[in-house]
């Protein structure tokens, strides 16, 4: 598969932390695991096959095309959207997209570069430009639209709750991948770590999944898909201590982590339900993926993260394919320069 430099930004830490989220709401399971409830998928809603994506009125989230409607589900599979709130711009700039096929014990999870190319009539046709256009409803619609599946539900967590979240559970011991020196100070932002193994508080935490290069221009070989990595590496030390808990006292900081930094359509039961399924799937069947594109693309003299549509299609029948049958690229909606 391709792989290519692109520039984003440093927001995808957002994003991390509502997987975070997630798993450590599985600590929840031992009061409330009599209120475990699998999420309901949301039916499939046909648009007109006549009508062009580009003149299209925004679609509600799970919306698929309509050759798509009816098509029979998998059974347990449920796709949910991870979204990174900037506290203080507003916006969505980072996305995940989460599978969780609970029958075959697996959980897939994809990176939705911020910068992906969409069909769609607004001219900053980029994924994040999309919550501009209907808020993470239509940010929803859009990641239905392009892969061709139903979104069923979504979780959004805002900035400050990555590092509450990861204070709130020790710190984190994480093997960091290269050396960091980097300081901006109009930001007032300073990363300075050797590469190696460390244990981690919630800011030193949010500094690491941030950077992407130091002030001399070394950093990962390939830009910002080499700090996806490392964030995916993040995930998965958090999921595997996360997993692990066992001390019930941290319960409530948690709650109230989740109170003041997640939205979602999801209920409690639903959340105690899809920690269950992370208990029984294990950190080491988690697995991360990032959407296959092209991070040096241009459409109409714009930079964007075109996508290669047929990786881009077999990562989807692999991993997020909620349907029985197997999709094919007319299912998508890609555009192509």
């Amino acid at each position: 598969m391709r792989r290519s430099k692109r520039k984003t930004s440093g927001l995808q830490a957002v994003a991390v932390a509502a997987i975070c989220i997630l798993f450590v709401m599985t600590a929840l399971i031992g009061l409330y695991k009599c209120f475990s409830k699998e999420p309901t998928p949301k039916p499939d809603l046909p648009r007109t096959p006549s009508e062009p994506a580009e003149t299209e009125e925004a679609l509600e989230p799970g919306a698929v095309s309509s050759k798509n409607s009816g098509s029979e589900r998998k059974e347990r599979f449920h796709t949910i959207l991870l979204g990174g709130l900037d506290d203080e711009n507003g916006g969505s700039d980072t996305n995940l997209l989460v599978a969780v096929d609970a029958k075959n014990g697996k959980i897939d999870v994809v990176s939705l570069p911020r910068d992906t190319l969409l069909d769609v009539s607004w001219p900053v046709k980029k994924l994040n430009n999309a919550y501009h256009h209907g808020g993470f409803t239509q940010t929803m619609a859009e990641v239905s639209r392009l892969l061709g599946i139903p979104v069923d539900h979504y979780v959004t967590v805002k900035l400050r709750g990555f590092e509450q979240l990861v204070d709130a559970i020790g710190g984190v011991d994480f093997d960091i991948p290269v050396d960091m020196d980097y300081d901006d100070d109009w930001q007032d932002l300073h990363i300075h770590f050797p590469a190696g193994p460390r244990h981690l508080n919630g800011e030193e935490a949010l500094q690491v999944v941030r950077w992407r290069q130091n002030n001399d221009g070394s950093g990962y070989a390939t830009a910002d898909i080499g700090r996806i990595g490392t964030q995916q590496e993040f995930l998965k030390a958090v999921a595997k201590q996360a997993l692990q808990l066992s001390n019930w006292d941290k319960i409530r900081p948690m709650a109230e982590i989740f109170q003041d930094c997640v939205d979602t359509d999801l209920e409690l039961a639903n959340l105690v339900w899809l920690g269950e399924q992370a208990l029984t799937v294990g950190s080491e069947n988690i697995s991360f993926h990032t959407l296959p594109g092209d991070g040096a693309g241009y459409y109409k003299g714009g930079s964007y993260y075109v996508l290669y549509p047929e990786e881009a299609l077999e990562m989807v029948n692999d991993c997020f394919n909620p349907y029985q049958r197997e999709l094919t690229l007319d299912d998508l909606d890609i555009l192509v320069p």
